[in-house]
């Protein structure tokens, strides 16, 4: 069983940057799809930002597409969000998920692991 756990959140200003790490429990989830997902108080899961690492792909909503980026340690076996240029309505919790295939990367059930989330909060 693969197990992500999430960290690096909490409470920033806007305009300030946070990085979100997920850890992953074994060195295969490096052939994975990865992924960041939120969800704010009310509102459904929306897609963050993704990486398709066997083809060096990346994809981002338009909402965060340069001000967030994707990488990751091989050696440290994870996954990173930085987030700069935080505003207001980046507050959420993020998930980070990864799928051996993630066909539709944008689409949350395309996912087979989640974590638990980690909380963003960004104060105007």
């Amino acid at each position: 069983q693969l197990r992500l756990v999430e960290s690096g959140g909490g409470l920033v200003q806007a305009g300030g940057s946070l990085r979100l790490s997920c850890a992953y429990s074994r060195r295969t989830f490096m052939y994975y799809v990865t992924a960041w997902f939120r969800q704010a108080p009310e509102k459904e899961r929306e897609f963050v930002a993704a990486s398709r690492w066997s083809t060096g792909s990346t994809y981002y909503a338009d909402s965060v597409k340069g001000r967030f980026t994707i990488s990751r340690d091989n050696a440290k076996n994870t996954v990173y969000l930085q987030m700069n240029s935080l505003e207001p309505q980046d507050t959420a919790v993020y998930y980070c998920a990864a799928d051996p295939d993630g066909i539709r990367v944008q689409v949350f059930s395309s996912y087979s692991y989640w974590g638990q989330g980690t909380q963003v909060t960004v104060s105007s």
